[in-house]
């Protein structure tokens, strides 16, 4: 039997190795705030704008003088606003190597760089008859300031959503009845089937050292199939003919990237609400597909015979939705969309990703497990 390894990595313990590099940060390192994110630039232009909106009201006469205020606000703000996304963005793998308050001093510093560039702008264009540098600079470094605590409460949200799922999905693990239903076909195939059986003993394993082992806050697409995959393997000596799994995967959007944890509870879902009660079995497909710069995932399932009232969802469905709808925000913002629900008689779970960047520096074998398995 192949010598695999429950427990790898001491839970709590920061990402290492090529888990750090796919989360982009070195070892023993922690991003404060990450700005490369578009709903970021959204917010934090929207943000800004406020800001200016509210100002410009201050000795504004009437409507009109206040829209003119605001537009040469805006000509000189929104530049450095955008300058400031842009910045923060680039030096992002510098900024990983400063301390926690060196970082927080860097967003201030470029907020006030910022408002100095506003300022010279305006300053430039001739619409300021006396330059307020000073309060320039020291209004860029509040509105850093209030972004990058806005950035830090966004990145701290994301250690209880994904603590969360690694217990939920620990204890689905070593729920009495999964793991008494998994034993017992182990132990039926190891006369017969052996090498069937040790199949199911590592895939049980794999399933438990996921929900063990620190993975950082995203993998691969591929590697949550992988997960997926083992689940139904097992799943599949139990259920037998009853459960028909249909894959339809695009190579493509395999390296897209996703919270861990997030694809096998739907899985389980599927199989738990859909196929288990019913008699005669039902059918799972999981299809992926990259639709130019967006990845498409869906987990189709069969419903029972007696289905809810439209528009309804089936009983327990809901369990897992709103973790993984959250960790799936926390990680993509706007450009992560996540949908539940009835569809032609069938119950559809249908995820939207960011399209993968070419894999230049990716390493060979990002997955834990599968060094695990091959060692």
């Amino acid at each position: 039997m192949q010598e695999t390894q429950i427990l790898s990595t001491l839970p709590g313990a920061p990402p290492a190795g090529p888990a750090a590099a796919r989360a982009g940060m070195p070892a023993g390192r922690a991003l404060v705030f990450d700005a490369c994110h578009a709903g970021v630039v959204l917010r934090a232009v929207l943000f800004v704008e406020l800001v200016l909106a509210v100002g410009a009201m201050f000795g504004a006469e009437n409507p009109i003088d206040w829209l003119s205020r605001l537009a040469l606000l805006t000509g000189g703000a929104l530049p450095a606003t955008l300058a400031w996304l842009i910045a923060a963005c680039s030096l992002k793998q510098v900024l990983q190597r400063l301390p926690t308050l060196g970082q927080y001093a860097a967003g201030v510093l470029l907020g006030a760089l910022a408002g100095l560039w506003a300022c010279g702008m305006l300053a430039l264009a001739g619409r300021l008859a006396h330059s307020p540098w000073v309060a320039s600079a020291a209004s860029g470094a509040l509105l850093s300031a209030l972004l990058v605590a806005a950035l830090v409460l966004r990145a701290r949200g994301r250690t209880p959503a994904a603590t969360t799922a690694r217990l939920t999905e620990l204890q689905s693990r070593i729920r009495p009845h999964f793991l008494f239903n998994t034993l017992n076909s182990a132990i039926a195939l190891v006369r017969a089937e052996p090498a069937k059986a040790e199949s199911l003993l590592e895939d049980l394993s794999d399933l438990f050292r996921s929900a063990l082992v620190e993975q950082g806050e995203a993998v691969t697409l591929a590697e949550e199939i992988g997960l997926a995959r083992r689940y139904l393997a097992i799943e599949q000596v139990r259920f037998g003919d009853r459960l028909r799994v249909q894959w339809q995967l695009d190579p493509r959007a395999d390296a897209a990237l996703l919270p861990p944890l997030l694809l096998q509870p739907l899985v389980e879902n599927a199989v738990k609400h859909g196929v288990e009660p019913c008699a005669r079995g039902g059918k799972l497909r999981v299809l992926t597909e990259q639709r130019g710069s967006r990845v498409v995932v869906r987990i189709t399932n069969t419903l029972p015979d007696e289905q809810p009232a439209r528009d309804e969802a089936p009983r327990g469905h809901g369990i897992a939705l709103a973790n993984v709808r959250a960790r799936l925000s926390l990680l993509h913002d706007v450009q992560g969309e996540f949908s539940a629900g009835i569809q032609d008689g069938l119950y559809q779970v249908r995820i939207t990703l960011p399209a993968p960047r070419p894999a230049v520096d990716r390493p060979p074998s990002a997955n834990p497990r599968e060094r695990a398995r091959s060692a």
